[in-house]
């Protein structure tokens, strides 16, 4: 095997990992895509073959390459219309699943968002990705003392909001469906005895498409919303819909007039809809097909 084709190989035996820690640092599966390619590019201008760690030389590229981009879109966050969710993670359902339902739900990514760049690189690598401080010391050039520091302020930030699934898959399934058929029938009734009292609903159009300026909190703003897309539209779902695997549970997409939207549903510790997220903008949505 020639040094090419040794140091692609090493790669693509990371890419993977390397995919998932960027969806995860930056929320979206598109920036994700980009920063692994980005981080090959930088694998094939190095010595490759000179490496001693590949796995951890590449894990370090591609962490600061996040970084840099989360630094940069700060201030496309605070201008970003409306609430602002992650760009779904879909897997089919015939399909084993990727990744554990907890590492990947919507309620966790939007935790991350919640810690600063450097606190978030550090929660994962180490929480996540079973890395030793040592190791994250030097891919953010930092001492260990800090970065156990940002590790023990990010968890203290996430804890509450990471989500701890008791609820099976099959459980979660039978809500989502009972879900859609409730919202195709334009049952309210229930519709209610499917949410959690404390349950939210946030949707992100990014001032592109049609959506709440605000999330929806609690059973019964949730079901206000319902009520008035049934008055308006004369229905809360589209017709034309199909199932897959969104962000850890199963979810749908949707085809609306005016364009793809997806559904994630998250269960409360109760086995009711904790939470309901619908994307709308399109620019979100460009790896998804109906």
């Amino acid at each position: 095997m020639s040094a090419s084709e040794t140091a692609l190989s090493a790669f693509e035996g990371q890419r993977p990992r390397l995919t998932r820690l960027a969806y995860r640092m930056l929320g979206s599966v598109a920036e994700a895509e980009d920063v692994v390619q980005d981080a090959w590019l930088r694998w094939d201008g190095a010595e490759a073959e000179a490496v001693a760690d590949p796995a951890a030389w590449l894990v370090r590229t591609t962490t600061r390459l996040c970084l840099d981009r989360l630094r940069a879109a700060r201030v496309r966050r605070e201008a970003y219309k409306g609430p602002w969710l992650p760009e779904p993670l879909i897997e089919e359902i015939a399909e084993d699943p990727l990744e554990r339902a907890e590492d990947v739900s919507v309620a966790f990514l939007l935790a991350l968002e919640r810690l600063s760049p450097l606190e978030r690189a550090v929660f994962l690598l180490h929480d996540v990705f079973d890395q030793d401080f040592s190791a994250i010391a030097r891919t953010l050039e930092r001492s260990e003392a800090a970065c156990r520091q940002l590790a023990s302020r990010a968890r203290a930030n996430v804890r509450q909001a990471r989500p701890r699934f008791d609820v099976s898959q099959e459980a979660v399934s039978r809500l989502a469906l009972a879900f859609m058929d409730a919202a195709r029938r334009n049952d309210v009734a229930a519709l209610s005895d499917l949410l959690a009292e404390d349950a939210i609903m946030i949707s992100d159009g990014g001032g592109k498409r049609k959506a709440a300026l605000r999330p929806m909190v609690g059973r019964e703003d949730v079901l206000t919303l319902f009520r008035g897309l049934i008055w308006r539209a004369g229905g809360a779902m589209p017709d034309k819909i199909r199932l897959a695997r969104i962000n850890g549970f199963l979810g749908v997409i949707a085809e609306a007039d005016d364009g793809v939207m997806t559904f994630a549903f998250e269960p409360s510790e109760d086995g009711r809809l904790a939470a309901i997220y619908v994307l709308r903008n399109p620019d979100k949505l460009r790896h998804v097909h109906t």
